[in-house]
């Protein structure tokens, strides 16, 4: 039961996750690619990396990692901030545009926050709150989640393009 329960509840809040995606990859001036997407999701994650971080954590290279951050840069989705301790290192940081354009200052999160407040006693909440917080401090690390994230989500990118593909040849063979 609490499986099944568990991945229910992280089905929605990927769910979610995939619509605010989407949100960033629509067709527009200066929209992003479904990478760029998912680049500024994984700077978000990790609070101000520096590049080096950022190469670090997706296990590509630094020349890599500089390209794609400066693609964002030129898009306004992203600044660079000095490091405080150490002038010749800087940190990414998310623009205002980023926000703005993405709307993830999303109220869902808030949404159900309020509604598990309304609905369980204090008690229950502040419970169920130290049980996150051992769960995400403790029982998850960060880069196993993530590649485990990152796995699923290629792998259902990569099927789509395929079936696309696949419907696009089929409409000119027809």
């Amino acid at each position: 039961m609490l499986e099944k329960n568990f991945v229910e509840v992280y089905d929605k809040f990927k769910l979610n996750f995939y619509r605010r995606i989407f949100e960033l990859v629509r067709e527009r001036e200066g929209s992003l690619s479904a990478m760029e997407a998912f680049s500024l999701e994984v700077i978000k994650m990790l609070d101000e990396p520096t590049v080096g971080q950022f190469a670090d954590f997706l296990n590509i290279s630094q020349s890599n990692a500089t390209y794609k951050v400066n693609s964002l840069i030129r898009k306004g989705y992203l600044e660079r901030q000095n490091s405080s301790v150490d002038r010749r290192e800087y940190h990414l940081v998310l623009s205002e545009k980023f926000y703005n354009y993405a709307g993830l200052l999303s109220s869902y999160e808030m949404t159900v926050m309020e509604r598990i407040k309304e609905r369980f006693s204090t008690e229950d909440v502040e419970k169920f709150d130290n049980m996150l917080a051992v769960i995400s401090k403790e029982l998850m690390r960060l880069q196993e989640w993530f590649a485990l994230l990152m796995g699923y989500l290629l792998k259902k990118i990569i099927v789509n393009l395929k079936s696309k593909q696949l419907k696009d040849r089929m409409i000119t063979v027809v």
